[in-house]
């Protein structure tokens, strides 16, 4: 797990990686959902909600509209500001965070974004990260933005 683009030498690649991991672990840190609004195709955005669950009868359309997933993760990125953590939030959220799969096919892209890792927190207890995610991506005027995603995949699937 590195907080360095695995694709300096691919434009497209890296700018999805930026958007997914860059900006989006700093904004969620900061919890600036300003930091990502630009990132999202509101048309038509779906978001699933894996719950963990390896059988895909227990996936959920838990963000039906982009308004829906934005007031979840403002919610999710205050909750992680409560906690009292013994190191610095956003290197253990970029040490636990892996994206180096992403398929492209035409203005269209899959990225796969994965969290195994822990952050230990001050009273001696960690804040574990494991799940993944599978983002879909469209290009529009020669930006990659986000119109969905499936994710709270378990990681690695099939356990």
């Amino acid at each position: 797990m590195s907080s360095i683009n695995p694709f300096p030498n691919d434009p497209d690649r890296s700018a999805i990686w930026t958007m997914l991991v860059e900006r989006d672990i700093a904004a969620f840190v900061a919890a600036d959902w300003s930091m990502v609004d630009g990132d999202f195709i509101k048309e038509g955005f779906l978001g699933i909600n894996g719950k963990k669950s390896g059988n895909p009868d227990d996936w959920r359309i838990s963000f039906p509209t982009l308004e829906a997933y934005r007031d979840d993760w403002i919610r999710q990125a205050k909750e992680s500001q409560k906690l009292d953590y013994a190191e610095d939030v956003l290197d253990g959220i970029h040490r636990a965070t892996s994206l180096t799969e992403i398929e492209i096919n035409g203005d269209i892209a899959i990225a796969h974004k994965k969290f195994d890792g822990e952050i230990r927190l001050s009273d001696g207890g960690k804040d574990v990260l494991n799940w993944q995610t599978l983002y879909f991506c469209r290009k529009v005027g020669g930006v990659w933005k986000l119109t969905g995603f499936a994710g709270y995949l378990p990681y690695p699937m099939g356990r």
